[in-house]
């Protein structure tokens, strides 16, 4: 009777692995279909902070969809983003990657969250001048992300010499006029920051969002009007 259950046990296990293994060729199938390639396969020295893979974000806590240690990228755009990399290395900075392809379901997460009302954990170090309902309608968040279309992202800069990421003058994913391309009551140094960064990604391709200082889009995105929800295999680097 043991040896029967240990048995049972055993295959239930191989299923489920078998299974995972399966979905995980899946959603890797997918994304060589579509050309999409692990970004750190392609950048020679980028800086990664995953937020939405932690509670360091605008909702306190992981967000559906990002299970993986990589991030991925269409390769049109990654190729386009080599170049910056390669453009700000010569004036002695790297890139530090936010975010880059964002599953339609991190998306819907975002939609089911603007939706309890109660739920402002993040609000003082995130939209403390927003009402929260309001942000969808006031452009810091969108139903259909660029992101979920594969190539945009967020990112900014860090300086090789010091390994710190440089003032823009506010965090990430602030929600606020202080993250428009337009404020201007920053320092020198802020303004010139900024500046870098946005004409390194204007000269490789990229198109800039006026409310985040942090978010580009490739020009000419491979799938305009397509918006994908595979979830990125969590895997090692090689």
């Amino acid at each position: 009777m043991v040896l029967r259950k240990l048995s049972h046990r055993l295959s239930t296990v191989l299923i489920i692995s078998l299974l995972t293994i399966g979905l995980m060729s899946g959603q890797e199938a997918l994304m060589k279909k579509h050309n999409f390639v692990y970004l750190d396969e392609v950048l020679a020295a980028a800086k990664y902070e995953m937020r939405y893979n932690s509670n360091e974000n605008f909702i306190g806590k992981p967000i559906d969809g990002y299970n993986s240690n990589r991030v991925v990228f269409t390769e049109q755009a990654a190729i386009a983003l080599k170049n910056a990399e390669t453009a700000l290395k010569k004036k002695g900075y790297c890139l530090k990657i936010f975010d880059t392809y964002r599953p339609q379901r991190a998306v819907n997460n975002f939609i089911s969250w603007s939706k309890i009302e109660e739920d402002t954990l993040m609000k003082a170090a995130y939209y403390p001048e927003q009402v929260k309902r309001q942000l969808f309608k006031l452009g810091y968040i969108s139903t259909k992300s660029g992101h979920s279309r594969g190539s945009t992202i967020d990112l900014s800069i860090v300086d090789i010499t010091t390994g710190m990421e440089v003032d823009m003058g506010g965090p990430y994913d602030f929600f606020g006029e202080l993250s428009h391309h337009t404020y201007t009551d920053l320092t020198a140094s802020q303004l010139r920051n900024r500046k870098l960064l946005k004409h390194a990604m204007r000269n490789a391709g990229f198109r800039s969002y006026y409310k985040e200082w942090w978010h580009y889009t490739l020009d000419n995105e491979p799938y305009p009007k397509q918006y994908f929800d595979f979830t990125v295999p969590s895997t090692n680097k090689g």
